[in-house]
């Protein structure tokens, strides 16, 4: 029975204490959280395989083979302090035969066409004449945070006279900065 009492007793004494507790005192508590944001890279994709400009069925001066050389895209997921924009450039080598004379970059041309726009930011196409040295096809500028843009450029070839009949074919190379 002494044990029973001692029990009741500790339990009101326990009650009574929460009970007096004032609401006013309750414990609160923050924890700030917080998460880093890396930049991302620059980086521009071209396509993979190998692709036809079309055909010509004679090979006479000044005649311009061209067609589309697939789609191009250049993604931006620096962090927009990095930079202030990109330049997307070009350059070829010579289009060769198997046999024959090679037709030199300064006879191809580069034409960006319509560019698909994603983020905020300026994008212009340039359109070079001449691709034997390296030069800008698409600049963004005025940049706010990431994008992209991606087109599909005509490749132009102009061919000169007495050109041997035969497959031409040139590396064409794109990069980003």
């Amino acid at each position: 029975m002494r044990k029973r009492r001692l029990i009741l007793a500790v339990v009101a004494g326990l009650l009574g204490a929460s009970v007096t507790v004032p609401a006013s005192a309750a414990a609160t508590g923050g924890t700030t959280a917080s998460f880093t944001l890396t930049g991302g890279a620059l980086s521009i994709t071209v396509p993979g395989v190998p692709v036809s400009l079309g055909s010509s069925p004679e090979a006479v001066a000044g005649q311009v083979v061209s067609g589309p050389l697939g789609q191009v895209q250049v993604n931006d997921a620096r962090n927009p302090a990095a930079g202030s924009g990109w330049v997307a450039t070009v350059i070829s080598a010579a289009f060769t035969p198997v046999t024959g004379t090679a037709i030199a970059a300064s006879a191809v041309s580069y034409s960006a066409g319509a560019i698909t726009k994603v983020g905020t930011a300026t994008y212009t196409a340039n359109n070079p004449a001449d691709l034997t040295g390296v030069v800008a096809v698409v600049t963004a500028t005025g940049i706010t945070g990431d994008n992209s843009a991606t087109w599909n450029p005509t490749i132009s070839v102009v061919v000169p006279g007495g050109a041997i009949a035969g497959v031409y074919s040139a590396l064409i190379t794109h990069s980003v900065s």
